[in-house]
């Protein structure tokens, strides 16, 4: 039914008639989890052409598009309210052409269209030795969309975010024009668009950086709270090429994790990471847990030390066997061991009922140990009331970080306006949660989490991470960011699309249709 309905309002919608019936366009979740809220018309794009014919005829019209890949979102930010609003999926425009690595070179190049995921993407430069780098996101998402929404890895000395493999980039803008924008420190254009949101066009290619294909290892320490939130945290992060810390609340607990390259004949080990897949029979109970953790303190207790347990060991198998992998370190080509994806026998979290809300906020790195002090406070606020506070996604509370990377819109970038120390890079504060799908769909102590959002924008210098955050989030946090980075931004859009075509909640909140 919803593919004729989108048939059939696919000509209103292009012809811009406005009493069309409009129906959500879901993030990854799925249903009842929208990107936005309505939409006229989901068009799966079959080329780059088809993408600048959908654009030209919406700009005719005057009808609102924005792009997506994956739908790697969280919120209902990724459109405007507009019920006339064409989503242009891009997954299907995926080619990877061009491919440049010399023998022995340190690095080449490679162009990649709009909806080629990282997945794809790192299958295929393994596959012709090579690797991006350490420019890594997750599994399932489209590198244009990482790029656009300022995606990156958790590294401070490595480069980390995206957009710092991409060496050009082609857009569409608002008038259907293919722009090809170079990367340039000097040029507005670049500074926007290496994290655009979406508001200047559709990234359709982009040139983009590789190297030699490469071994890594991980391993894993568990240690006390007192150890980070009183501890050298630059200096457990930076010496590693990639580094993260999981934070166990109820349990005053943090994992850490740090990988580096290691000689390619270190070790005949493949390992593979499992970042959200799960068994049924997994499922089940942590749902069950979960869901009566919405009322029971005790229940969320349990599954944080239940999960705190199963995460200490490695989330590993043998690629080559797809063998459970026991002890650290754990050895392997790059991707398998950084990102890894779904084990062949399993399902992704979501697919098995598990949803969530997030919070992603990046603070200045030489702020890490006030700022993670102060939501231990307000963990330990909430329990002088009798509400235990605790983490109820299967890894813990994300601790992630971020080299410099300079341009308008990342929350990795410098020499701005607040006056705060970025040069040295940022903490990522991710607070993934679960979000019950019985009763209201409140979770445990809903209130806690907007309060904890307010407190940490209003009281430290922080950005927010594009796809995981509310409206509320991004309204309050909007006074953090460098008002001439947000004008400079505005101005490149103005130019791109005149008419406001890629409008989107966020572009909204942050004036940039004022």
């Amino acid at each position: 039914m919803q593919t004729l309905h989108h048939v059939y309002i696919s000509g209103l919608a292009l012809a811009g008639i406005s009493t069309v019936l409009a129906e959500p366009y879901n993030t990854f979740d799925g249903e009842g989890f929208p990107a936005c809220n309505e939409v006229a018309l989901v068009h799966n794009a079959t080329s780059v052409d088809d993408i600048v014919n959908i654009v030209k005829n919406a700009a005719a019209n005057g009808t609102p598009v924005r792009a997506s890949g994956k739908g790697h979102m969280w919120y209902d930010t990724m459109c405007s309210d507009n019920p006339e609003t064409i989503i242009v999926r891009t997954e299907f425009v995926n080619g990877i052409s061009d491919f440049s690595l010399e023998e022995g070179a340190e690095s080449g190049t490679v162009v990649i269209e709009a909806g080629v995921t990282f997945l794809q993407f790192a299958e295929y430069l393994h596959a012709n030795n090579a690797s991006m780098g350490y420019t890594l996101v997750n599994w399932n998402i489209t590198m244009a969309g990482a790029v656009a929404m300022g995606g990156h890895r958790s590294a401070i000395r490595e480069d980390s975010m995206v957009a710092a493999g991409v060496l050009s980039m082609d857009i569409v803008n608002g008038n259907g024009d293919i722009v090809t924008i170079e990367r340039d420190e000097n040029n507005d254009d670049w500074l926007a668009a290496s994290t655009s949101l979406g508001l200047l066009g559709v990234i359709v290619r982009m040139k983009f950086k590789i190297y030699p294909d490469f071994k890594v290892f991980a391993k894993q320490e568990t240690l006390d709270e007192d150890d980070v939130l009183n501890g050298d945290i630059y200096g457990m992060i930076a010496p590693y090429a990639t580094a993260n810390f999981w934070w166990w609340p109820y349990m005053r607990k943090f994992h850490w994790r740090y990988y580096d390259k290691v000689p390619l004949t270190l070790s005949n080990q493949e390992g593979f990471q499992n970042t959200f897949s799960i068994t049924d029979a997994e499922a089940i109970v942590a749902k069950t847990t979960l869901e009566s953790g919405k009322y029971l303190a005790t229940s969320n207790m349990f599954f944080e030390t239940t999960a705190f347990a199963l995460w200490s060991a490695p989330n590993f198998r043998e690629k080559t066997t797809w063998e459970t992998i026991t002890e650290w370190p754990v050895y392997g080509w790059n991707y398998d061991v950084l990102i890894g994806g779904l084990y062949p026998d399993q399902k992704p979290e979501w697919e098995e009922g598990l949803h969530g809300k997030t919070l992603e906020l990046a603070f200045p790195i030489t702020q890490a140990n006030d700022m993670l002090k102060r939501v231990r406070q307000a963990f330990d606020d909430e329990a002088k009331k009798g509400i235990i506070m605790t983490s109820t996604y299967r890894s813990g509370i994300n601790i992630k970080f971020g080299k410099p990377f300079y341009n308008f819109l990342g929350q990795v970038t410098y020499n701005t306006s607040d006056g705060a120390d970025w040069s040295k890079g940022a903490i990522m504060f991710d607070f993934p949660t679960f979000k019950p799908s019985g009763g209201d769909g409140q979770r445990f102590n809903e209130d806690f989490y907007p309060r904890l959002a307010k407190t940490l924008i209003d009281e430290f210098p922080c950005r927010p991470h594009w796809t995981k955050n509310t409206r509320e989030v991004f309204a309050n946090s909007t006074k953090n960011l460098d008002p001439d980075h947000l004008a400079r931004f505005k101005a490149v859009r103005q130019k791109f699309d005149p008419q406001g075509i890629f409008k989107s909640i966020i572009g909204e909140i942050l004036g940039m249709y004022d």
